[in-house]
Formats: C-alpha cells, structure tokens, sequence
C-alpha cells in the first residue's frame, strides 16, 4: 500500500482556506502578516487563526502555521509572544527558516512539529541531517535541487519527512532570498513584502549620464538602469516560468517526497480550486495504483485544467537538473477564461452570487464545482432586491442572483466566463 500522500495548499485568507480544504487540499498553510512570507495580501489576525484551526480540524485535515520570516531584533519580542498565543491552538506544525526562531519553538512549542521553510535552502543531506538533528521534522526542500537530490536525502537521512514546491510561482533568486525589492521599492522579500520587480516590464531608453544604451523600469522615474538586451517591445527578464510538476508526482513520491506543496497565497480562490482539484485527481490515482493507461489521461485532463488558468508558461525547473525557463515575452500567457464569481447559496436554478469581475446575459458560463465543470445558460440576472438587471459587477459588496438552466448548484461553487 502506498504510504499517503498529503496535498498540501496555500491559504492567503480564511475563504481561502476554506476553498482549498472544500476542494480536496490534506493541509494548508496560513501565517499573520507580520510574521510571514506573504505580508500585504494577508488577510489572517490572531482570531481569524483560530477559527481556521477549528474549521480545519472539523474535516480532519492539518494547518501548519508559518513564522518564516528572517527576523531582526526588533521582532524577538513579538514573535515570543505570538509563539505563546500559538500554544494554545492546537496547531499541526509551524514553518520555520531562521535557528534563532527554532530555538523560541523549542522553548514555547515543544509538542508542535518544526517544518524548516524553503527559505533556509536545503540542497544537500548533511544540511538536511543537521536539521533533522536539531529537532526538525520536516523539511520544505529548496526548489533547487533535483530528483536525483530528493533521493540521496531521504536515503540518507531516511527519518525526515520531505516536502516539495510542486506548482506555482518560481522566484528568480536562490530560494526567494532576493534583495531586489529591497533595493528597488525598500519592501523586504525576505519579511515577507516582495514588490516583485522581477514581474515588472522592462525597457531601452537613452543614457545621457553614460551616453550608451541602457534598461530602466517602465514605471519608475529613472532611478534604476541596468544593462541589458532586448527587442523592439521590451523585456521580461526576469520573469521566470511557473513551477507544474503534474506528470512527476509519481517520480517524486518514489524519491521520498510525502508532501507536494503549491504556492499561491495571493492568488485567487479560482487559481487555488482548480490547481488543487487537479493535483488531488493525480494524486488519487497514484495512491490507488490505477491502471497506468487510465492515470494517464487523468492527468492530461488535469493538465489542461491547469493551461486554462492564467500563467506565465510552464516549466519543471531544476527537478530534472535543467535550469528553469523564463517568459522573456510577456508577463502571462493568455486564458482563455475569466474568473467571475462565487455561489453562495442555490434555490432550485436560482443561485446566488458575488461577483468577482462583469457577468452579462449573453456570457457562455461554467460553474466550477468539485467533482467536474458545468457549462450553464443565463435566462436573467437579479439584484439583491431580485429585480432583473442587464448585468452583475464586482468590487461594490453586493450580491447577485443568476437564473441558470441548472438546478441544486452546491454553495463554494464558482463561475468562470469564455474570453
């Protein structure tokens, strides 16, 4: 029998959370602000913490708590006291990257598991053994490393549970260490508040100060040149592919990995049901050892799942010991669907929304719900006083009612439009 895989999903907000457990993630991974990797689009505090504890273990499921930033003195104190409010919430596991911090777990949290974030950039089994002899559990491996690595590692150090990026955003410095934002906008990657400058478009323009050629960001005022190549609509330099190893879970659940992690705590919960749906599919069929020819098209199902959604091009990055692609073109490929809502509440083929981006009458719909995609008809939209209206918007916190050709849609459901 397989040993069990865990699907483990990122929750940037308790809907979030919610959508990624709804939809099929074993674990989640959630942190406040000031002590996380994701600092401006997180939307958890204390209180909405434990609530996701509770939610999270209703269903059985794990939530591993991140405190990964590289902390300064100034957070010591306030990091001890959040490790005091933590020890009482029951939580699974905390992540991890600094020792210092180790230390304040081991001493505030003695029973709670210590996995060490990828942020400590564990490419090797002699790091890895001196974590595992240090009290850590876990380890989320650097993105770094290769099939071959995640082999050697858990031969070696065969006690340490391995977790492993499987999708999803790939940072352009080693492991997200990137002093970039820093630089450039004075947001501190390593905090937790990267500005992504390795997102932004890049452009030629005129050096009067060396009288040469040279890169300045597009939407900054000249502050920052850099010498660099490019054609006649710009550059993306920077901008690496996204991480999808779909069709390797099998490799990496025989190297050791027993947890494939997807990254994605800003996203959207259309990004995050769809990426989940398709790696937990994958992952069923790997675990109940279905025949090869039947996992196969599951995957190919799931892949095209995944080339729906916006991205920036694919790639395996360094897990067959290649180096990662870049989209040096455009900052995303284009989709060809659009995220527009989410069903709250369905009565017989009245279903009601919130809207996320313009739904009009004549859209071509498609309910997104766990087991499959629903193709749907509008015959009218409502307002919150179900007064018929021409179209529905989002960004004004209202709710919508859509009359469907379908009924008994199930509430978490959400809808996407054909662009």
């Amino acid at each position: 029998m397989t040993k069990k895989l865990e699907l483990l999903a990122p929750a940037g907000s308790p809907e979030k959370l919610k959508y990624a457990i709804q939809y099929g993630a074993d674990a989640v991974y959630a942190g406040i602000p000031d002590f996380s990797m994701r600092y401006r689009i997180n939307k958890f505090t204390e209180k909405s913490l434990k609530e996701a504890v509770e939610y999270v273990h209703k269903y059985n499921k794990k939530i591993y708590v991140t405190v990964n930033i590289y902390a300064h003195n100034i957070h010591i104190k306030k990091i001890e006291k959040h490790l005091k409010f933590l020890k009482n919430l029951n939580i699974d596991g905390v992540i991890v990257a600094d020792p210092g911090i180790i230390n304040l777990i081991k001493k505030h949290l003695p029973k709670v598991d210590i996995h060490l974030s990828t942020q400590a950039n564990t490419t090797n089994w002699q790091a890895a053994k001196f974590w595992y002899d240090q009290g850590v559990k876990r380890i989320v491996l650097a993105r770094e490393i290769t099939l071959e690595d995640i082999t050697e590692i858990k031969k070696n150090v065969p006690k340490l549970e391995l977790e492993y990026f499987v999708h999803g955003a790939m940072c352009m410095s080693y492991s997200g260490r990137c002093v970039l934002s820093k630089w450039m906008a004075n947001r501190s990657a390593n905090l937790g508040d990267c500005a992504q400058p390795c997102r932004w478009k890049y452009k030629q323009v005129a050096s009067s100060r060396y009288n040469v050629s040279s890169m300045r960001v597009e939407d900054q005022k000249g502050e920052y040149e850099i010498d660099l190549e490019e054609d006649s609509q710009g550059t993306y330099f920077f901008n690496s592919k996204d991480l999808n190893l779909l069709n390797y879970l099998d490799e990496l659940q025989k190297a050791g990995v027993v947890s494939f992690k997807i990254e994605g705590r800003n996203k959207s919960v259309y990004y995050l049901t769809t990426v989940v749906k398709s790696y937990r599919k994958v992952l069923n069929a790997i675990v109940q050892k279905i025949p090869k020819q039947k996992e196969n098209k599951i995957t190919k199902e799931a892949q095209k799942d995944l080339g729906d959604l916006m991205h920036r091009g694919y790639t395996t990055g360094f897990l067959l010991g290649n180096e990662p692609e870049h989209n040096f073109s455009k900052s995303h490929e284009d989709s060809p669907y659009e995220f527009v809502g989410e069903i709250v509440k369905s009565e017989g083929n009245l279903v009601k929304i919130v809207p996320h981006n313009a739904i009009y009458k004549k859209d071509k719909l498609e309910i997104i719900a766990k087991e499959k995609n629903i193709p749907i008809k509008i015959k009218s939209i409502l307002d919150e006083n179900k007064k018929e209206v021409k179209s529905a918007h989002g960004g004004q916190d209202k709710y919508y009612y859509l009359e469907i050709d379908k009924k008994n849609v199930k509430p978490m459901s959400l809808l996407r439009k054909h662009t």
